[in-house]
């Protein structure tokens, strides 16, 4: 095995490695133990030694992150990236990670995360996040009291007096997104809810009730990227970065120009472009699901249907792991697992899925086959930033 890039052209990348660390409800660890149970899970899935990895990515811990992570897990990293662009942060640090590995500026880069923020507020060590700080632009909007939650209801509510999206519709979201969840060890709500259930709950801003939002956990999780040369050393199938895309939008409310369409429509549009594949041709999506409207808009914006047909599009079990397009295997944001920057579980659960390793939740083609072509679309802020990647198998 040779780790000398080539002269001729990039090299290609894969995921080799993922895992998660223990999730769901976890009092007794910290954040950096998450980190470390997860980066070890997803090296020995890999296969590879832990000296291959000159690369690392982290985000959210820490005074200077990655470096405080890096040196808890011993590791003296040449290539580093420290991006923080919310829940979003992760899909566009992979898209950094597979660039530099084809560039020949790092052969195997580790991308970790890991929270406790469920075990936090239950000791009392912090409170819930009612905004992102009063600083900057955000000066502006914060004194009258518009939440971070509020930003989402608002944008929803537009889509809704737009398109006749309907609240039963957005509901329609968290039902299947529970429903994939039940046969997933690992997810911290397993339970079926109906849309009566999710509309009767109790208001958290206005039209979501707290169905209609994610759930608040403990867990970490860990993403191992690797140049071709070392796939032949790896434990597992590859899975290729086939393209990615990134974008922003605005911070402040006033300067984002239509409530109904996310950054994702950049960022989605680029991916697919460099990937050489259309919409059509993916099997699984991984979106990021902080609310329901989330994942409404950015199947719009990524191409899977026209703008202002989400609504009638999750309609009908779509979504669902044996449905039109599975959405959300592991039950997502809304019921599997929602830490913090939930981005990075987005790629593990795509990962996963297209190695066929789904256990009683793997998707499968019409024909019985493992699927082909997965995207993941992570969501930072209040639709304020995007990262999409598309995987591949074989």
């Amino acid at each position: 095995m040779s780790s000398t890039p080539s002269t001729h052209r990039p090299r290609k990348v894969a995921v080799v490695g993922v895992a998660l660390s223990d999730t769901g409800r976890v009092d007794d660890a910290t954040p950096y133990a998450l980190h470390a149970q997860a980066a070890r899970r997803a090296l020995a899935d890999s296969g590879l030694s832990r000296e291959v990895i000159d690369g690392f990515g982290s985000a959210g811990l820490g005074t200077l992150a990655p470096v405080e992570v890096a040196e808890y897990l011993g590791l003296r990293p040449t290539w580093v990236d420290s991006t923080a662009v919310g829940g979003a942060t992760w899909e566009v640090m992979a898209a950094h990670a597979a660039d530099a590995i084809a560039a020949g500026h790092a052969n195997a880069v580790l991308l970790v995360y890991g929270s406790t923020a469920r075990a936090d507020i239950k000791a009392r060590r912090r409170t819930s996040n009612l905004s992102f700080g009063g600083r900057g632009p955000l000066q502006f909007e914060v004194p009258y009291g518009h939440t971070l939650i509020a930003k989402y209801a608002m944008a929803a509510r537009r889509h809704m007096h737009e398109y006749g999206t309907t609240i039963e519709q957005l509901a329609q979201v968290a039902v299947q997104a529970r429903a994939n969840a039940a046969t997933n060890a690992d997810a911290m709500f397993r339970e079926p809810v109906t849309v009566e259930e999710v509309l009767s709950g109790p208001m958290i801003a206005d039209p979501f009730t707290k169905l209609h939002c994610c759930i608040r956990s403990d867990g970490g999780c860990a993403v191992l990227l690797a140049a071709e040369e070392y796939v032949p050393d790896t434990a597992k199938s590859p899975v290729w970065v086939l393209g990615s895309g990134t974008s922003v939008s605005h911070t402040t409310m006033s300067q984002w120009e239509d409530f109904t369409v996310s950054p994702a429509a950049v960022s989605g549009r680029l991916a697919f472009e460099r990937a050489g594949v259309r919409p059509a041709d993916i099997d699984l999506a991984e979106i990021y699901d902080a609310f329901t409207y989330m994942t409404l808009v950015t199947l719009e914006d990524l191409g899977f249907c026209d703008k202002g047909e989400g609504g009638a599009f999750v309609e009908k079990g779509r979504l669902l792991r044996e449905g039109e397009l599975p959405v959300n295997t592991d039950g997502g944001g809304l019921s599997a697992c929602h830490p913090g920057m939930r981005g990075l579980f987005l790629l593990v659960e795509a990962v996963r899925q297209l190695r066929g390793e789904g256990g009683a939740g793997q998707v499968r083609r019409g024909d019985g086959s493992l699927p082909e072509l997965a995207v993941a679309s992570g969501t930072g802020g209040w639709f304020c930033s995007s990262g999409t990647v598309v995987l591949g198998r074989g």
